[in-house]
């Protein structure tokens, strides 16, 4: 990990509530199941509540922040599984 300095003005916006993607991952039956959370929540929040929904039912989990530029939708992973989950099983 790198760790650096650096200079706050450069960020062009800033939002105080984002939209979550949260992506739970059955592996065993090759099945996901996703979604979207809204509203006035913190992502440790969101962290819990997927661990916790996850370990409920022997499944992985990632959580994602929703994020818009352009117009065009991305989703950047914040914790959980990285990369496909159901590579293994191919």
């Amino acid at each position: 990990m790198d760790i650096r300095g650096i200079d706050p003005r450069d960020a062009q916006w800033e939002q105080d509530h984002a939209r979550y993607r949260v992506y739970f991952w059955d592996v065993g039956a090759v099945t996901a199941y996703e979604y979207e959370v809204l509203g006035e929540v913190d992502v440790e929040e969101v962290l819990a509540w997927a661990s916790r929904y996850a370990k409920g039912r022997g499944w992985a989990y990632t959580v994602y922040a929703a994020v818009t530029d352009g117009g065009d939708l991305g989703l950047v992973r914040l914790a959980g599984v990285l990369g496909d989950p159901f590579a293994a099983e191919a």
